[in-house]
């Protein structure tokens, strides 16, 4: 959810899509994602579309953002039309959606159920902070039929959050993630617990990141995700950066730590299901997000919010204030939309298929991407197959440049 809006095509004030769009509903798993767009404090990496209550100006809540939000899902519904459409998966990021009360969420839920109808075995998340829930909190979302909570661990290392700007206490973590289990998100309840880390932050050591590693393993969650640090324009870390208080992350040293934190969690019995998720097991994985790695349709929520239905993209206005007055007047939230070309979502397959532990089917490729694949098994880079293209781990390093000798 990146804060700058791109340019695009102008979107019908209905927000009605071509019929081709439509025509093609149904042929694929349906999701929705809900932006909440609010946290207490901003983290200095981060460049997503977030608000503290300072910047929200006037006229905006968090107390009145449930209703909004709930006023497109009933416009989804509209454009949509009135076909059956049941919703495999939910998800709501930020921000921080955990901000809301509890009973919030759930009226969310309740009416993406109420529009369209939950798929039998739906997989519902929400995002975390660990200093944003408790036991208490955390059965109420349960109960409202939230099946899955991922939490923003980023770091064990109090330096290393400080550098990020993250204001949670780490000795906080294993007792949330046991309230979540407590409250019914694990295998045995029929929910599940992930948690978010980040590697390369600048003064970060091996060792910090180890102990990362072993405090995260130490909690047994279902799911871990591992992401190297962006430092993306526009933040307060590259402010720092660029003015030479802290170094730029290095490839070399991201690289070891994605090795490193491979090892340990494959060690601990989490298989890489994508280049940067681990899972317990087949159920563990994040549904959600392996949609859209694998092109699936799913309406987005909120303000800056994108979408995809039926190779049409679009992205909702970027202030809440706006996004709200859209709504209140009766119009689409959507800022711009694009149509995509058969050779764009092809691109696109390739890219994000590619990355994914069950690899992308080779007869997918043009003769000059299959004819790139025996230069890759060489190179150590893809496994050596013939139906589908697997990275290797070293693979998995340089993935962006496997993409780009399988599409040039």
């Amino acid at each position: 959810m990146p804060s700058a809006l791109p340019e695009g095509d102008p979107v019908p004030t209905d927000g009605s899509l071509p019929p081709s769009a439509l025509a093609e509903l149904g042929a694929r798993p349906f999701a929705f994602y809900v932006h909440v767009p609010f946290c207490r404090v901003r983290c200095g990496y981060c460049d997503f579309n977030t608000y503290t209550a300072e910047e929200l100006g006037p006229g905006v809540s968090r107390t009145s953002y449930a209703d909004q939000a709930v006023a497109e899902v009933r416009l989804a519904r509209r454009v949509l039309g009135e076909r059956d459409l049941p919703v495999d998966t939910v998800f709501l990021g930020g921000g921080t959606p955990t901000l809301l009360p509890p009973e919030d969420l759930g009226r969310l839920l309740r009416a993406i159920d109420d529009e369209f109808g939950l798929a039998p075995g739906a997989e519902v998340t929400t995002e975390a902070n660990p200093d944003s829930v408790d036991l208490a909190y955390l059965e109420r979302l349960r109960e409202a039929g939230y099946t899955r909570v991922s939490f923003g661990v980023q770091s064990a290392v109090p330096h290393v959050l400080a550098v990020l700007d993250r204001t949670h206490d780490p000795l906080r973590v294993p007792g949330v993630v046991e309230a979540a289990r407590a409250a019914g998100f694990d295998p045995a309840g029929g929910g599940s617990i992930s948690l978010d880390l980040i590697y390369g932050t600048p003064g970060e050591s091996n060792d910090d990141w180890e102990t990362t590693l072993e405090a995260a393993l130490a909690c047994a969650p279902d799911h871990v995700s591992a992401y190297s640090l962006i430092v993306e324009d526009g933040t307060a870390l590259a402010r720092r950066v660029r003015r030479g208080e802290l170094p730029m992350p290095d490839d070399d040293d991201l690289a070891d730590k994605y090795v490193q934190a491979d090892e340990r969690l494959v060690g601990a019995g989490l298989g890489w299901y994508e280049v940067s998720n681990w899972a317990r097991d087949d159920a563990a994985r994040c549904r959600h997000n392996l949609g859209y790695w694998a092109g699936a349709d799913w309406w987005g929520i909120g303000p800056g919010a994108h979408s995809h239905v039926g190779g049409v993209r679009w992205w909702n206005v970027k202030h809440p204030a706006a996004y709200a007055g859209r709504l209140v007047d009766g119009v689409t939230p959507a800022h711009a939309r694009e149509v995509l070309d058969a050779g764009t979502r092809r691109l696109e397959r390739v890219l994000l298929e590619v990355r994914l532990r069950s690899g992308l089917p080779v007869d997918v490729l043009d003769e000059a991407g299959r004819a790139a694949l025996p230069g890759l098994v060489a190179d150590g880079l893809v496994e050596d197959r013939t139906d589908r293209v697997v990275l290797t781990l070293r693979g998995r390093l340089l993935a962006d440049g496997v993409v780009h000798r399988l599409l040039t």
